[in-house]
């Protein structure tokens, strides 16, 4: 195993060209001995030349010494910047999002856009999921989790970004929609257009349906709100649509009508483990954060 103030002396002598101002370039004050030792040291382990000697005063690179100098130069001159970075909170910074499918569309681009900005050499994994799983941030599989949590560990933190609230969405043309005291009751009988099992809307879907008494005989399924929504436009069924919007989702050919009695409104947190290591840009994250900013 290369030992690194041996690759270190390496550099100063090739950058310098010589040990004693290798020695009085270094960063911190070493002897013209100490830096040759380092060298020969470096050598003997390699079993290769890295220098030439031109002259009294002067080193070349062997053909050896090149390629390592080609590998080792970009290491130690970024260094001195990217520990002013570190230490000024300012490194780029990676972070792992696991978002729900509906919110990467409608919540994410504005929030991530401010991040960048901020940070543009940041690198954000976004990861759209059809249901979130608070497992994958207790397992370091993702850094944060933006979703609608029923229950948050207590090994995990939270804060409130958002609120979904539940929208029925029916043909403009249904002739039961041409007043404005129809309710989800009247189209019970109706086929019914949920997402997919596995997405964590359509568990909110069931749960709503069961608050109104409702069991739908037929259903029909996709996997986004855009898709049920061309589909309710098609005069195929009606839904329960969740939204960030006030007034629901925006759709020619379907009305959407907020539901109201019972109130039901969805929170949409930012979760992360509490034992998270330090990380800046999570911070700059959290600071970019939309809505609500209330812990948990």
């Amino acid at each position: 195993m290369m030992q690194i103030h041996r690759l270190e002396g390496f550099y100063w002598v090739a950058k310098t060209k010589g040990y004693a101002a290798a020695a009085r370039a270094y960063p911190y004050p070493i002897t013209q001995p100490a830096v040759h030792q380092q060298v020969k040291k470096l050598e003997t382990e390699l079993g290769l030349a890295l220098f030439e000697r031109i002259n009294s005063k002067s080193l070349n690179l062997t053909p050896a010494g090149k390629s390592l100098y080609e590998f080792a130069a970009p290491f130690f001159e970024k260094m001195p910047s990217v520990l002013r970075a570190i230490q000024a909170g300012e490194a780029a910074g990676e972070l792992i999002i696991h978002a729900e499918t509906l919110l990467v569309r409608h919540l994410l681009p504005n929030w991530v856009k401010r991040v960048m900005i901020k940070r543009p050499q940041a690198h954000l994994e976004l990861n759209e999921k059809r249901k979130p799983d608070v497992d994958d941030l207790i397992k370091g599989v993702a850094d944060v989790l933006i979703c609608h949590l029923p229950e948050i560990p207590d090994s995990v933190a939270a804060v409130l970004v958002a609120k979904l609230r539940p929208f029925l969405i029916v043909p403009q043309d249904h002739k039961k929609a041409s007043t404005a005291r129809f309710s989800v009751r009247d189209f019970a009988d109706e086929t019914f257009v949920a997402y997919h099992r596995d997405m964590l809307p359509e568990s909110l879907q069931m749960q709503a349906l069961q608050s109104f008494g409702i069991q739908p005989s037929r259903i029909l399924r996709a996997g986004s709100a855009d898709s049920i929504l061309a589909l309710v436009e098609a005069g195929l069924g009606y839904s329960l649509v969740p939204s960030l919007e006030a007034d629901g989702p925006e759709q020619k050919g379907v009305i959407a009508k907020r539901i109201t009695r019972p109130k039901v409104e969805f929170p949409v947190h930012l979760a992360w483990r509490k034992d998270m290591p330090e990380n800046a840009l999570f911070e700059v994250f959290l600071e970019m954060a939309p809505g609500i900013r209330k812990r948990t």
